[in-house]
C-alpha cells in the first residue's frame, strides 16, 4: 500500500461559504482530444489541472500537437486536423486515467501509426475488453494482456469499418471510444445504449461542426467530415461538487453555494437522488455555456431519509456513489442500491471498499453483487484505507462531519488525479481536515 498521503478528519463542524470547484474532468479530457484533431486553434478555459486530464494533454503533445498551458485553467491547442497526429516516440503513459485509455484506444485505432497505451498499477487492472472487442469488430488491431487489461498495443490501420453496436452495459467511455473510432471508419458507426450516459462527446462533436445523429437511445457518426476549432468553457465538475452537496446536507447548520457547476442532464443523478432523500438543494441562474448547461447550486443542511435508489438514476450518478454511501449512512432508515455492478470495476471495487470502510466506522453496510444496503445511524471514528481511489478518500473525509471521533484515511495520493484543491477548499468551508505524508 502506498501511504504517501494521509488525511485526518476531526469530527463535527459545518460547511458554510461559496466556492467554485475545479473544472469538469470528462469535458477537460475531451477538449484536448477534439481540439487536437480539429482544424484551427482551440482555446479552453476552466481546464482541470489534475493528473488525469494532464495525462491526456501529455499524450497529445507526444503525438506532435502544440499545446500551450495550462495556465490557471487556460489552454491553447493548435489543432492538426483529423489526420495530422504523428507517431509517438515512446509509450503513452496515462497514469490512473481510465477515460484517457478507453477514449484514446478508439481514436488511435484509426491512425496509420502504431502506439502503445500504458498506465499505473491500478489502471493496468481495469477491464479493457469492453472497448477492444467492439473495436476489433471495426477491424482494429489491438493486443492486450491475456486477461484483457493494459498495456494496449494498437497497430496502425486505415481500414476501420463502421459497425452497429449494442452496448451490453451503459458506459459513456465505451460510447465515446467508438464515436472517436467512427471518425476514421468507412461507413456509419451506430451505438445503442441500454440506459442514458453522459453525452459530452456528442455535444462537443456537434459544437465543432461535426454532424452526428441522435435518435432515442442511438447515436450515429459517419467519417469524411471536418472538425472545426471552437472556444471551450469547462464548467465545474459535478462529481467534485458532489462531496459538498452531501457534506452540506449531512452537517448541521450548513449552507454552501457552488458556482458554475455543470448540470448536463446525463450527470445530475446525484442531485435527483439526494432530493429523493430529502436534501435541500436549489439550482440558481441556470444557463447554457458552450453547449453545456450550468448553474449555481445552493445546498443547506437537512435530515436525509433512506430510500431505494431508482435504477434508472444509477448511470447518471455512477461516479458519485462513494459519497452517496456516506449520505446513506447519515440518513434515517435503510438505503438500498441495486443495478450498480459497474462500481466493482472502477479505480477500486467501490462496493467492497466502501462497505469495508463503513463497517470499520461501525456503520451497518452490507455489500451485494450489484450494490449495497446501508442502515443509517451513528458513524464512529477509526482508520480506513482508500486503496488509492480518489473518490473513496474524499468520501470518507466528508464522513468526518458526522463522526463521533477522528477518521484517518490512508493512501490518499490519487486525490490529485481529479481534485488537487480538495483539502484546501474543504477546509475553507469548515471541514476540520489535515494532510500528512506517511
Amino acid at each position: 500500500m502506498s501511504d504517501t498521503i494521509i488525511f485526518t478528519v476531526r469530527p463535527g463542524g459545518s460547511l458554510r461559504g461559496e466556492i467554485r470547484v475545479p473544472g469538469d474532468k470528462s469535458i477537460s479530457h475531451r477538449s484536448i482530444m477534439l481540439g487536437s484533431i480539429a482544424e484551427g486553434i482551440t482555446r479552453v478555459t476552466g481546464f482541470l489541472e489534475a493528473e488525469d486530464a494532464l495525462a491526456t494533454l501529455k499524450a497529445f503533445r507526444a503525438m506532435g500537437v502544440e499545446i500551450e498551458g495550462p495556465d490557471e485553467g487556460n489552454v491553447t491547442i493548435h489543432g492538426v486536423g483529423l489526420n495530422g497526429l504523428k507517431a509517438p516516440e515512446t509509450l503513452l503513459y496515462l497514469g490512473n486515467s481510465g477515460t484517457s485509455m478507453r477514449l484514446l484506444s478508439g481514436l488511435l485505432a484509426g491512425q496509420t501509426f502504431d502506439s502503445v497505451l500504458t498506465g499505473d498499477e491500478s489502471l493496468s487492472k481495469r477491464p479493457m475488453r469492453r472497448v477492444t472487442l467492439p473495436l476489433a469488430e471495426m477491424s482494429a488491431q489491438i493486443v492486450t494482456e491475456d486477461d484483457g487489461t493494459a498495456p494496449l498495443a494498437i497497430a496502425g490501420t486505415s481500414a476501420l469499418t463502421g459497425i452497429h453496436y449494442e452496448m451490453p452495459i451503459a458506459s459513456a467511455q465505451v460510447k465515446s471510444c467508438l464515436l472517436l473510432a467512427g471518425l476514421y471508419a468507412k461507413g456509419e458507426t451506430t451505438i445503442t445504449e441500454p440506459a442514458p450516459t453522459r453525452d459530452h462527446t456528442e455535444r462537443m462533436l456537434e459544437g465543432c461542426g461535426y454532424p452526428i445523429e441522435r435518435v432515442g437511445n442511438k447515436v450515429s457518426i459517419t467519417s469524411g467530415h471536418r472538425l472545426n476549432a471552437v472556444d471551450i468553457d469547462v464548467p465545474s465538475d459535478i462529481s467534485s461538487a458532489a462531496f459538498f452537496l452531501v457534506g452540506a446536507s449531512i452537517a448541521a447548520n450548513s449552507s454552501v453555494r457552488l458556482n458554475h457547476v455543470g448540470i448536463n442532464e446525463t450527470r445530475t443523478g446525484i442531485i435527483e437522488i439526494l432530493k429523493l432523500m430529502g436534501a435541500d438543494i436549489t439550482l440558481i441562474n441556470e444557463r447554457e455555456v458552450g453547449g453545456e448547461w450550468v448553474a449555481d447550486i445552493q445546498v443547506n443542511s437537512s435530515q436525509l431519509k433512506g430510500i431505494e435508489i431508482p435504477e434508472h438514476l444509477v448511470p447518471l450518478a455512477i461516479d458519485e456513489f462513494p459519497v452517496l454511501f456516506v449520505a446513506a449512512a447519515c440518513a434515517e432508515g435503510v438505503t438500498v442500491l441495486t443495478g450498480a455492478e459497474e462500481l466493482r470495476v472502477k479505480e477500486s471495487d467501490r462496493i467492497q471498499v466502501m462497505a469495508d470502510g463503513l463497517q470499520q466506522l461501525k456503520v451497518k453496510a452490507e455489500p451485494t453483487p450489484d450494490g449495497m444496503i446501508i442502515r443509517g445511524g451513528e458513524i464512529e471514528g477509526g482508520e480506513v484505507i482508500s486503496h488509492g481511489d480518489h473518490r473513496i478518500a474524499m468520501a470518507f473525509a466528508i464522513a468526518g462531519l458526522r463522526s463521533k471521533a477522528p477518521i484517518v484515511i490512508h493512501d490518499c495520493e490519487n486525490v490529485n488525479t481529479s481534485f488537487p484543491e480538495f483539502v484546501s477548499l474543504a477546509g475553507g468551508l469548515g471541514l476540520d481536515i489535515s494532510q500528512t505524508n506517511g
